[in-house]
């Protein structure tokens, strides 16, 4: 039975930036004390959600998850306030240690994805997709996620372990990467270009996107796509540069509101003419998509507390916050193949004793997906155990299995003691 997974969309869902985010410099208010550097655990929480409503959203593939929270535009806005602050230091030593965190977490995906392909019957040599020279170098995305890597629409059978789809879903969320990937090379112009002209560097992406992205100007094949990504989540990635640089506090919060639930009505509104096959899913409308995470990351950041604790009823998710955190990346990669894995186990219910009742299949088959959520994450920690640590080596820190911040937290208590 694959009803679960069948559920599933591969669409753009999407993290990532690395560490947590230490708390962005905002001027402080004349008179008050100036905040002890950290991590700024707002921002921690923000792409903690994010990442749950990528998971939640490539199982159940509910439209309205993308209007819900925009994740993708808030972890891009997180990763390019994280980047501005990185390039006070010489921007080549930045760009190097971005992408060295980025590669090894990549490889060992690549790998157990290119063997399971492989394994599968994949000849890259006879598929009329990506045949010849060509698909050679696109192989090398597999390695260095400049473009879109190459893999079979369909392997195996519909009936195997795994439905014939299963490459698609896999490989569908490395386009983050890619996208990641090229913000981060083009961050020091990016920030250059800022610096000297703020709001029209803020606001440009928009434009770009009312181009490539509602097909006043079409760019075909993945250059296209590679384009236009880069031009619907651009402007959330220099709010991240305003949110670091001080200049979004510079403005009135009502201000920014308000011009930003306009930005965002205005997305709805495009949205609504232009819906896709999915209906209200953002991801099929770059303009919208672009409107709406725009604005409402500018809401995010406007009310950002910047907490060096999370406060209150909060405080009960530190660890898990701090360990998605630290593993976002791993998280990212992987969790669409683990989704995958749920179904198999799942299947088996099917063949216990007390499960040959038709009422007791019927309850199965209505709840079904709510079994693959809450069975995707013990998988996703034991791939966090298994494969995890490998973030700690790109960022050239020592191997850690669970980095939930509770031994810091014990060493801290006992130093105090």
């Amino acid at each position: 039975m694959t009803q679960g997974a069948s559920g599933m969309t591969h669409g753009h869902t999407q993290p990532y930036e690395a560490p947590a985010a230490p708390a962005p410099t905002v001027p402080a208010p004349a008179g008050a004390a100036p905040k002890k550097p950290g991590r700024d655990r707002y921002l921690d929480l923000l792409r903690s959600i994010a990442l749950v409503r990528v998971v939640a959203y490539h199982l159940f593939g509910w439209a309205w998850l993308t209007v819900l929270f925009p994740s993708m535009g808030v972890m891009f806005a997180l990763a390019g306030s994280l980047m501005a602050r990185s390039l006070k230091r010489p921007a080549w030593g930045v760009i190097r240690g971005r992408i060295r965190r980025l590669l090894p977490p990549l490889w060992a995906f690549s790998a157990v994805v290119l063997a399971l392909l492989f394994a599968g019957g994949w000849d890259l040599s006879k598929d009329p997709d990506h045949s010849g020279a060509w698909g050679l170098i696109e192989m090398v995305n597999y390695v260095i996620p400049l473009g879109a890597p190459p893999f079979p629409w369909s392997i195996g059978s519909q009936s195997g372990l795994l439905e014939n789809t299963w490459a698609v879903q896999a490989a569908g969320p490395l386009w983050y990467l890619r996208a990641y990937l090229w913000f981060v090379v083009a961050s020091p112009l990016l920030l250059w270009a800022f610096r000297r002209a703020p709001w029209p560097t803020l606001l440009a992406p928009l434009g770009l996107t009312a181009v490539v992205g509602t097909g006043l100007v079409s760019i075909p094949g993945e250059t296209g796509n590679a384009v236009t990504d880069f031009a619907v989540y651009g402007g959330c990635w220099v709010m991240g540069f305003a949110h670091h640089e001080g200049l979004l506090a510079k403005v009135p919060r009502y201000l920014a509101v308000s011009c930003s639930v306009l930005l965002m009505a205005f997305g709805l509104w495009w949205a609504s003419g232009h819906l896709g096959p999915d209906g209200w899913d953002l991801n099929d409308i770059p303009l919208a998509q672009a409107t709406w995470s725009f604005g409402f990351v500018v809401i995010l950041l406007q009310y950002s507390p910047s907490w060096q604790e999370l406060p209150g009823r909060l405080a009960k998710w530190d660890k898990l916050v701090t360990l998605s955190n630290n593993r976002a990346v791993t998280i990212y990669l992987w969790h669409n193949m683990l989704i995958m894995a749920t179904v198999p186990i799942l299947d088996r219910l099917y063949e216990l004793p007390f499960m040959q009742d038709d009422r007791a299949v019927s309850a199965l088959d209505s709840t079904y997906m709510i079994w693959m959520f809450f069975l995707v994450w013990p998988l996703i920690a034991l791939a966090i155990l298994g494969v995890g640590w490998i973030e700690d080596l790109a960022a050239q820190r020592k191997p850690r299995l669970w980095p939930d911040g509770a031994k810091k937290k014990r060493a801290r208590a006992g130093h105090r003691a």
